[in-house]
């Protein structure tokens, strides 16, 4: 073992031209998430040809280092511009533009760099620890199981709509019924083509969220001529220092939601073409039903910013354990490093931490490092992304819509794109002038495809309905979709004291109880029933507080009877 772990070592940390060539990826990557319109899927692929020439090791490390800095590279404009770079950073928009515009960028940087490095931490010990055990959940999921895991996702519309619920509703489902354009990904048949070619494709995913966050965000930048002269930021330099010990003792004051948002991250990772284009507003919503008070959310809340940042590079660590475990590609990023392996003749599967036990463990300690040489090159290149910012707003916009345009014409080489970009953007601007929340319309065209897909592999398979309910993961997920729907009643409940608020905890976790139940093996029985004890427990705690209330009400009531 260790002599494995010290070739590997010698590999990649005494190597120069390794270390140089992750250098080189981490900084690539950085770049084309910093882009919007380059995704980190582009650059992994354009760096493959690079890997040709390279060994394994080198290949793959590379690609690591490209991987892991376009994950953290989307913070940037997501959070000086409000644009996300890539979708892996859509919820970090949420809370990082309102506390970067709100004098804080430095803060609210530094919140985001050291989320995303700590995350990738978790993920990475998680990846080296759990791989052949945690991949295997990967081979448990059916269609079923997926459509049922996206209802789930769907259901944090009602989160992510705040007040205006009805409006972030109607805008997911705008964003489902985008999603359907094209032809059926199953039988072909083509809908809402209007007799046009280019719509038989449908809507690809990255000019929608290009039009409905950058072109909306900078015509609402530059619509009024005063503004659009005026700086994205007008706070002095000091304000872009970058404030590394602050966001660090916040993080770990915060140390719940890391951990919460890294595993979450993690286990999207796990699953195949999940991706954290899934798992950061997976995160970002579970932190804000987490909180005490969710009305900051939205406007600068660093768990805002903690969560999706740490679930986003988590993701790349789950991705990691199917491709090694299984050789099932977690995301786009995955299915191209594979390919590089396979030009080395090397092929991932169940035996290829045995067979090629070096190869594995360098791609362990690429992923360490990576994190490393992202913190220190991410803090080396903030400012100028932060002095970028205090160029008058209408040369940014400009430029901005740029490289916007280039990179949605390089995703398919075809005017249409941009012509998608261009609509979407006047309807996310239109939107937001009429008060409509936009990222339950991301979530549904993101998510829209993919439920579609797997509820027609599953009907193809079988048209029996039940197997939603009596397959446990599709239940599981089923029933937490229930939950997570109401959870926006169930918080206004908590805050106007209604009594069955009270047991609406304990009743979820009975009813999460029963899937673990009818799972294989003896350790998800185990969790069930300590589900179920601690519902019991909980069940009986709020019982007797509300009893000793009633009497204590009773009395007060008396007395005050008696006064008069």
């Amino acid at each position: 073992m260790w002599d494995i772990i010290l070739q590997a070592s010698n590999d990649i940390l005494f190597d120069p031209n390794t270390l140089l060539l992750m250098g080189i990826g981490v900084i690539a990557g950085l770049l084309t998430g910093a882009i919007p319109g380059f995704t980190i899927a582009m650059g992994v692929v354009l760096t493959l040809p690079f890997t040709f020439g390279m060994s394994a090791t080198q290949g793959v490390a590379t690609m690591i280092g490209v991987f892991v800095g376009g994950l953290s590279g989307g913070l940037m404009s997501g959070m000086l511009t409000g644009i996300p770079g890539t979708p892996s950073s859509v919820a970090t928009t949420f809370d990082g533009f309102p506390m970067a515009r709100n004098g804080k960028p430095g803060l609210a940087l530094g919140l985001g760099v050291w989320s995303s490095f700590f995350g990738g931490i978790i993920s990475a010990i998680l990846l080296v620890a759990l791989a052949p055990q945690l991949a295997v959940l990967g081979l448990e999921f059916g269609p079923w199981d997926y459509f049922s895991l996206i209802l789930f996702s769907l259901t944090i519309t009602a989160s992510l709509s705040g007040k205006a619920l009805l409006k972030g509703m109607i805008a997911g489902i705008l964003g489902l019924f985008f999603a359907t354009a094209g032809e059926d990904p199953i039988n072909g048949m083509a809908r809402f083509d209007f007799g046009w070619d280019p719509l038989l494709q449908g809507f690809a995913f990255l000019p929608v969220l290009i039009g409905l966050f950058a072109f909306s965000q900078l015509l609402s930048d530059i619509e009024d001529s005063k503004q659009a002269r005026r700086p994205l930021l007008e706070k002095s330099m000091s304000a872009a220092r970058i404030e590394h010990r602050q966001a660090i003792k916040m993080i770990f004051a915060r140390w719940g939601n890391l951990i919460r948002s890294s595993l979450i991250g993690v286990f999207t990772g796990v699953l195949p073409a999940a991706g954290s284009s899934i798992s950061n507003i997976l995160a970002y919503d579970q932190a804000k039903k987490a909180a005490p008070d969710d009305n900051t959310f939205g406007s600068g809340d660093p768990d805002g910013i903690i969560a999706p940042e740490a679930a986003n590079n988590a993701t790349a660590g789950g991705s990691l354990i199917t491709m090694m475990a299984l050789g099932i590609p977690g995301d786009v990023v995955t299915a191209v490093m594979i390919g590089a392996l396979m030009i080395h003749d090397i092929v991932p599967g169940p035996s290829f931490i045995s067979d090629q036990p070096v190869l594995a463990y360098s791609v362990f300690i690429a992923f360490f490092l990576a994190h490393f040489m992202m913190v220190g090159t991410q803090a080396l290149t903030l400012r100028l992304f932060l002095f970028a910012t205090r160029s008058p707003m209408y040369i940014l916009a400009a430029i901005i819509l740029a490289y916007c345009s280039i990179g949605v014409f390089s995703l398919h080489n075809v005017q249409f794109d941009m012509w998608v970009m261009l609509g979407f953007g006047v309807i996310g601007y239109t939107l937001r002038k009429l008060g409509f929340p936009l990222a339950p319309m991301i979530l549904g065209v993101v998510l829209g495809k993919i439920a579609e897909l797997n509820l027609s592999r599953a009907l193809s398979i079988s048209d029996d309905m039940t197997l939603f309910l009596s397959r446990p993961w599709s239940l599981f997920f089923l029933i937490l979709a229930i939950f997570s729907f109401s959870f926006p009643w169930y918080q206004e409940a908590i805050k106007l004291k209604r009594q069955w608020a009270s047991y609406f905890i304990p009743f979820a976790m009975t009813g999460l109880a029963l899937p673990l139940f009818l799972m294989q093996g003896s350790i998800r029985p185990i969790l069930a029933v300590g589900l179920i004890f601690a519902a019991l427990f909980i069940f009986w705690k709020t019982w007797k507080k509300n009893k000793l209330e009633k009497i204590r009400s009773k009395k007060d009531k008396n007395l005050n009877e008696k006064k008069t």
